[in-house]
């Protein structure tokens, strides 16, 4: 298939609008990792993503993509903050994705972004990796808008992921916007805002609409792969009806609600903070029936147990009171429970 490519800011890269997030691939086999990446090469995608942290996703990557990788762009990130761990993730990655070269190094969500003062910093960790070929472009991940814009005005970063969806607000638009006008690249994370939206014609009708804006779509399952192909080939444009469903997604699911970054984990006492903070949406917006095992039971009533210690709260880079809300999860939880556990 022929999919079409845009420009990745200065970069220079020509990457496919349909490109794939790697990180949920740490959850198949490596053989059906590889069968998944290879139909997804076979089919025109050439913009894999993936990260050190994301386990073995970067040696599935190497296993399936080394023999053509003059043809893919990758781009993988660290969330070192010191030259020593900066390099020695670079080193790693570059062993475990069979290459000699990464396309695109990015510094993972920091919370302040690296000095490139600091001779002893992530920053001059990649300038050198650059200098040395094992780099060829930087670019920064992030969650919060105030380092995001930082980085676009710091002038040292080529290309700026972030989360965008259609659940996206007016700043998160000016941001794409603000991103095209100094030639960053934009990579779109958490298109799905997290398994949140269930309309794939939807989500991808809405990146069509910002001609600068690179979604990756996290692709684990090869009927997921399928939906997202089908989409390209047939060029999916909003529609009516698909105008429809977003507004009504939007007064439904816009303002204070967990995205399932995980930057809030691990949690003191062990609550799933990821899914518990949004079951009150996952109860009504995907089948419910396996929420109501005695598992997932257990893992609920371990809010009971938090501490309120606030780790997780000032981890958040939404700014959400995470043990407020998981306690308005727990009550609705248990009321549905009660209703329907025996259905």
């Amino acid at each position: 298939m022929d999919i079409n490519k845009i420009r990745l800011g200065k970069t220079g890269l020509w990457v496919t609008k349909t490109a794939m997030g790697c990180l949920p691939i740490q959850r198949i086999s490596l053989e059906a990792a590889k069968k998944l990446l290879r139909k997804a090469y076979d089919n025109g995608i050439n913009y894999f993503d993936t990260a050190n942290m994301y386990t073995d996703s970067e040696e599935k990557i190497g296993a399936a993509l080394h023999d053509v990788r003059q043809n893919v762009i990758i781009s993988t990130k660290s969330g070192g903050t010191d030259y020593k761990t900066v390099t020695e993730h670079i080193e790693l990655s570059l062993k475990r994705l069979q290459t000699d070269y990464i396309d695109l190094f990015q510094f993972h969500n920091p919370a302040v972004m690296p000095s490139p003062e600091d001779e002893k910093g992530a920053y001059a960790a990649a300038l050198d990796a650059k200098k040395k070929g094992y780099i060829r472009h930087i670019g920064i991940t992030n969650h919060r808008l105030k380092v995001a814009h930082q980085a676009i005005d710091s002038g040292l970063y080529e290309t700026l992921q972030f989360p965008f969806c259609y659940l996206a607000t007016d700043k998160d638009v000016e941001l794409v916007k603000d991103c095209k006008t100094h030639d960053m690249g934009f990579i779109a994370m958490k298109g799905l805002s997290g398994g949140m939206l269930t309309n794939a014609a939807a989500c991808y009708a809405f990146m069509q609409e910002h001609d600068n804006v690179v979604p990756i779509w996290g692709i684990q399952h090869e009927w997921e792969l399928e939906q997202w192909l089908k989409l390209t080939e047939i060029n999916q444009q909003m529609t009516e009806e698909l105008q429809a469903v977003i507004d009504k997604d939007r007064k439904e699911l816009s303002g204070n609600f967990c995205r399932s970054c995980g930057y809030c984990m691990p949690c003191t006492v062990g609550i799933d903070i990821p899914q518990a903070a949004r079951m009150a949406m996952l109860l009504r917006r995907s089948p419910y029936k396996r929420f109501m095992s005695d598992e997932w039971y257990a893992k609920m009533q371990k809010i009971e147990e938090c501490v309120h210690c606030d780790l997780c709260k000032s981890r958040c880079p939404y700014g959400l009171d995470t043990p407020s809300l998981l306690q308005y999860m727990l009550k609705d939880y248990n009321e549905f429970y009660a209703e329907h556990h025996n259905d």
